[in-house]
């Protein structure tokens, strides 16, 4: 197996090589008028996490693609991160996934064929624990690496969960801590130890399942999952998307100690800055905030977590659907209000 660190072959890392949120939304608004006919029930419009086309009556089709450079070393971990984020948009929709589609870009001259295959081994693992094949995919020869996946999966018209129609007062559930960006910098930077390395990975390799259990509950309006742009920025697609404002505490989002260590230390990623500047029209901090909890706020989640938006009565059923599938961290970080769109953090 090579000794090559792959993290060091690649400019950016896991999701934080996502485009910012603005840049992004002023290329897309450059585009031209679109066919948009009535059976695609999801496109573009909404900045959701899939796109979803109405097949017949009782069936939608949800389709992603996700894909990424390396945030670790590890072939395999890398290809088996990969394949968990590129899931995640699945079961964030409320669906449940049926079959995927490989991506893969590698040097091919400066990996040998068997750190290519473990990174592939590491996407199949995951999908065999989804229980879905691999059906195929697309390769290209590249200066650097990245992987991903196009993952189809289906869910009933009724079921499925957008992220642009939270209701006021709904409660804000986040299931995974912050901080795999931070921890994912350290690593690159070689100053995470083993327990930290860890840490991130578990997390990361946390499939976000209860998605398309929680689908089935009239009292979750809305669900997204935290990514590239950070908890504030999906955050704030909410709010956008439903014309509300979230209010949220510090103290109450989970978080990786590890992570936490690293922020006061200044260690972050360039995309958390981005998030904060594409973000800062329409947040507001308490004094008490310090820079690098803002840090912690807009770091970039490789694999992060599902933000569910919920009415007060469906807590309970909610957090025994994470439980079931062992999330153990799951928290209610705030609350939708009315008021003017955008994101007050509290201590």
């Amino acid at each position: 197996m090579s000794s090559i660190r792959l993290t060091q072959l690649v400019h950016g890392g896991g999701c934080g090589c996502k485009i910012a949120p603005d840049r992004l939304a002023a290329l897309l608004a450059g585009l031209p008028s679109r066919i948009v006919p009535p059976e695609l029930l999801v496109g573009i419009q909404s900045s959701d996490d899939a796109a979803v086309y109405q097949i017949n009556p009782l069936q939608a089709i949800v389709a992603t693609t996700d894909f990424f450079m390396p945030i670790v070393d590890d072939p395999y971990d890398f290809g088996a991160i990969a394949a968990t984020n590129a899931l995640s948009d699945i079961y964030a929709m409320g669906a449940t996934p049926i079959f995927a589609l490989a991506i893969a870009g590698m040097p091919v001259n400066t990996l040998s064929t068997d750190v290519i295959a473990r990174i592939l081994e590491g996407g199949e693992a995951v999908c065999h624990d989804a229980g879905i094949p691999i059906a195929g995919g697309h390769s290209i020869d590249s200066k650097e690496p990245f992987y991903g996946l196009v993952v189809i999966g289906l869910v009933k018209p009724e079921h499925i969960k957008c992220n642009d129609t939270s209701e006021s007062n709904d409660l804000l559930l986040l299931a995974k801590p912050i901080g795999i960006g931070i921890l994912g910098a350290a690593h690159k930077q070689g100053i995470l130890d083993i327990s930290g390395y860890g840490v991130m990975k578990n997390v990361a390799l946390m499939l976000n399942r209860p998605g398309s259990d929680l689908a089935h509950l009239s009292g979750v309006h809305a669900m997204t999952d935290v990514t590239g742009f950070g908890l504030i920025g999906h955050l704030l697609e909410l709010c956008k998307g439903a014309k509300l404002m979230a209010e949220i505490s510090y103290a109450a989002v989970p978080k990786l100690v590890e992570a936490e260590k690293y922020a006061r230390l200044g260690v972050i990623t360039g995309a958390s800055r981005r998030n904060l500047e594409a973000c800062a029209n329409f947040i507001t901090f308490a004094p008490e905030i310090l820079p690098w909890q803002q840090d912690m706020l807009a770091d970039p989640q490789t694999s992060g977590g599902l933000l569910v938006s919920l009415d007060e009565s469906a807590l309970g059923e909610a957090l025994e659907v994470f439980s079931n599938y062992g999330f153990n961290q799951v928290s209610v970080i705030g609350r939708m209000k009315q008021g003017k769109t955008g994101i007050s953090v509290l201590p």
